[in-house]
């Protein structure tokens, strides 16, 4: 029997792109499989029953409630994004700045 029921309901879903390891990935396509629903569903499920359990998180979470995703366009969400995309190209586009400074 499966821990995770298949919908019954609809919610209001955001896109989150996140990265996987190999072996997570194949589980999460497989459980997908085996219940008939999208992955997308899995992960949200599957988050809903681990942290649901967490009472410390859960009490944490009830003394903060307020949103902790970042703003699209913000400040950090935008350089925490190109950092974790491109860390060697940034490091690339500072030295040649600097580079450009001591000629001019």
């Amino acid at each position: 029997m499966p821990l995770i029921k298949p919908r019954t309901r609809g919610k209001q879903l955001v896109r989150h792109i996140a990265r996987l390891d190999r072996e997570t990935n194949e589980t999460l396509f497989a459980y997908a499989q085996f219940i008939g629903e999208p992955t997308d569903y899995v992960l949200n499920q599957v988050i809903d029953t681990v942290l649901g359990k967490d009472k410390d998180f859960q009490g944490w979470r009830a003394e903060h409630g307020e949103s902790f995703v970042p703003r699209p366009g913000s400040k950090s969400h935008r350089s925490r994004r190109a950092t974790e995309r491109h860390p060697a190209h940034q490091r690339d586009n500072a030295d040649l700045a600097a580079v450009g400074s001591a000629r001019g």
